[in-house]
């Protein structure tokens, strides 16, 4: 599995529709980068909503073996899920390419949601990466995504429905909310969510290259390296696209970016929240030895979660010796001997399949592991493999009833399913 690990490291091909498709969103290998870690800021006390999350009984990763059901194919390489709760049974499906594709009971349309190919630029780690939809959907008639435009920078953008159809999306309607200038190519990170809190969390890697050259993870006056949070509510004043929340952790602070909740992280790939508690779960893809899982309990901001100072649990710059006062460690890594890409995962809260009720699951790319964690840990949980599949896993997403799914890029859709050990 290790040689296959590196071979993944250096080209991460798969094939959709006949065409070479690239996600190169492995860890490079390291190199020696100038470090500027600033001073550590204090947790913001702003929280989320935190309702009771009791479960029957304690969630055990060695009691379950998890397979994959196939429920869909989509074209242009999948990678991001959106669920309306409007009690359609509908999930939103972005993909690499720049469409969204509407699956109805998990039968796909076959005219998009929404096509900005035009819009979009291909390259290995670049596209439509995220998508996400406000709490108040449809009455709030805004789809939110994150794609790499023609120059390979970022942007987020909104959507809104057209006309009186649910399952498409006005292009003419586009309203930019962020644009970030990508230094590099690779480590875009480009997932979104909305958190219980109603704000738009944001995730965007370093800027690329290898080792964090520009030290873009621990400066706070760049939006690289971070998770944002913004305020995209709609309001009577449309002259700007986003409001600053009054309570991020970096508001009033010289030289900082008020729009950072969360940074020191590298490739921020996939993210998502555990509603019942408000705890926000990051899958950040490691450089060239270790991927970690970071928590953010409660959903308290200012967190420093150590890139480039560290990868993972270890040291990075240096080598030896790192400080790692005011950082905040991962509750869970593995080695690239089991594999070479992290895709974050969720906690699972459906009813389903009860075996898998208050755990965290995620996956490798490369490996094609399935791995879980009690969403209950506190310091650090060795992973436990409960499932195997191809190589080429992307990302989860969850239904409204809370039930969990994975996307490949080869274009299927796959439902979680539990039995035994």
């Amino acid at each position: 599995m290790a040689r296959r690990a590196i071979r993944a490291r250096r080209s991460l091909r798969q094939l959709t529709a006949g065409a070479a498709l690239a996600l190169t969103l492995v860890a490079c290998r390291a190199e020696t980068a100038p470090s500027s870690l600033l001073p550590a800021t204090s947790p913001s006390s702003a929280s989320l909503a935190t309702p009771d999350a009791s479960a029957a009984a304690p969630f055990d990763p060695t009691a379950v073996s998890v397979r994959l059901e196939k429920v869909a194919s989509v074209a242009g390489a999948p990678l991001g899920f959106a669920a309306p709760p409007d009690g359609t049974d509908r999930m939103f499906v972005a993909a690499k390419d720049g469409r969204v594709w509407v699956l109805h009971g998990g039968t796909p349309d076959p005219v998009p949601m929404l096509d900005i190919r035009k819009l979009v630029s291909g390259g290995s780690e670049q596209g439509l990466l995220g998508i996400a939809l406000p709490p108040s959907f449809p009455t709030d008639r805004r789809v939110f995504v994150d794609y790499t435009d023609l120059d390979g920078n970022t942007v987020v953008a909104s959507y809104a429905l057209a006309g009186g159809d649910p399952d498409r999306l006005d292009p003419a309607s586009a309203v930019w909310i962020l644009a970030v200038d990508q230094p590099y190519a690779n480590h875009n990170g480009g997932a979104l969510a909305f958190g219980p809190d109603g704000m738009l969390y944001v995730a965007l890697g370093d800027g690329g290259s290898e080792g964090d050259p520009l030290g873009n993870g621990q400066r706070t006056d760049t939006l690289l390296g971070k998770l944002l949070r913004l305020d995209v509510r709609e309001r009577s004043d449309a002259s700007a696209p986003y409001v600053i929340p009054p309570d991020n952790p970096f508001v009033g602070v010289t030289g900082a970016r008020p729009e950072i909740w969360a940074y020191g992280l590298r490739n921020p790939w996939r993210f998502s929240f555990d509603p019942p508690t408000g705890d926000l779960w990051i899958g950040d893809v490691g450089q060239g030895s270790w991927e970690e899982v970071d928590v953010a309990r409660i959903g308290t901001g200012g967190f420093n979660f150590g890139w480039n100072t560290m990868e993972g649990r270890h040291c990075f710059s240096p080598k030896e010796g790192c400080s790692t006062t005011g950082l905040n460690q991962p509750v869970a890594e593995y080695g690239h001997d089991a594999g070479c890409t992290i895709i974050g995962g969720g906690v699972y809260r459906g009813t389903a399949q009860a075996l898998l009720a208050g755990g965290y699951l995620f996956a490798d790319y490369c490996s094609g592991a399935l791995w879980a964690i009690p969403a209950t840990t506190d310091g650090s949980a060795k992973p436990v493999q409960v499932g195997t599949t191809a190589s080429g896993i992307a990302a989860f997403g969850q239904d409204t009833a809370g039930e969990m799914y994975v996307a490949n890029l080869d274009g299927t859709i796959f439902r979680l399913v539990a039995t035994v050990r």
